[in-house]
């Protein structure tokens, strides 16, 4: 979780003098974070090795920021030299490795392509543009709508497709477990997103959705489709569970901290029972991969069971 030390005069210690103190907030508007102060140079997993007889890239680039969660997924974010995109683009989940990769921006001209000397260019659909400059460089295009063919697909680019089938394995094995001790089957859980002026259901298609699915977790009656669903005064107790989780898009924080302070809200079930945590938006929902699925997997882990008053 992003360091959040200016929710609010109210959030913010200071020094006599009123300077802001720098903290992790582990709390907002009486919900506690899970995970507040999570290390994300560790969320890259261990390196893999090339299938045997497939090409090994030694230096890569990727034209969507998106694609480099398989990268990290795999353990080789090492061999990326570039992204094209434009700078503080790459995810901050993503960990120092692959935050610190050079964003060349989306038109690199040929003499900084020349100078890059990659082996492949990793790219999507969406950003197929901005490989022209790396015309003569083996490429293959990814489809990222679908995160788990996303990322066989760009293991499959990388030369490793077996090490793809052994960690979506390894994940699917540690989701129904977790699911199976935290008896995830009898718990309905609520997904709640504040925008900057509103909020909103996520549906089961949301990533966070797939992963709660995955563990065998329920959702609330009225949470069962697959798009988002839009709170309104008719149907703002839709948002209610057995457990909520919520979460906070850009700019979505104070309005966020409203609801989550009004009565309406605190009359519902969960918010009595002290079953509300917060939880990262960026992970949760704007990241999609295998590396951002284990952190949302760890923390359903850790916190489907519990409540605010334990964190």
């Amino acid at each position: 979780m992003t360091v959040l030390s200016a929710c609010g005069s109210d959030d913010v210690l200071r020094t006599p003098d009123g300077r802001p103190i720098s903290t992790s907030t582990t709390r907002i508007a009486e919900v506690n974070l899970v995970h507040p102060d999570r290390d994300y140079s560790k969320t890259c997993l261990s390196p893999t090795p090339a299938d045997p007889g497939r090409p090994d890239p030694a230096r890569i680039v990727v034209t969507d920021p998106a694609l480099l969660d398989a990268v990290c997924a795999l353990g080789i974010g090492g061999k990326v030299v570039a992204v094209t995109a434009a700078p503080g683009s790459v995810p901050a989940y993503l960990g120092p490795q692959l935050t610190g990769v050079p964003a060349i921006g989306v038109s690199p001209d040929r003499a900084e392509a020349t100078r890059l000397k990659p082996d492949l260019v990793l790219t999507t659909p969406a950003t197929a543009t901005s490989a022209a400059a790396f015309a003569g460089v083996r490429s293959s295009s990814v489809d990222p709508s679908d995160w788990e063919a996303a990322f066989r697909a760009a293991a499959g680019a990388l030369g490793r497709s077996s090490a793809a089938d052994r960690r979506l394995r390894e994940f699917h094995t540690e989701a129904s477990a977790i699911g199976a001790r935290k008896d995830a089957a009898h718990t309905e859980v609520s997904l709640v997103r504040f925008g900057p002026d509103s909020e909103t259901i996520a549906g089961t298609r949301s990533f966070a959705g797939q992963i709660l699915t995955l563990v065998g977790a329920q959702r609330p009656q009225r949470q069962r489709q697959p798009e988002p669903l839009t709170v309104g005064e008719d149907n703002f107790t839709a948002a209610d569970g057995d457990l909520i989780y919520v979460s906070f898009e850009p700019d979505g924080l104070d309005h966020g901290k409203s609801v989550l302070l009004s009565d309406r809200w605190l009359d519902m079930g969960a918010p009595t029972w002290k079953r509300v945590l917060g939880v990262d938006d960026e992970v949760w929902y704007r990241a999609s991969g295998l590396a951002a699925g284990w952190l949302v997997l760890n923390d359903i882990k850790e916190s489907l069971t519990g409540n605010s008053a334990e964190y």
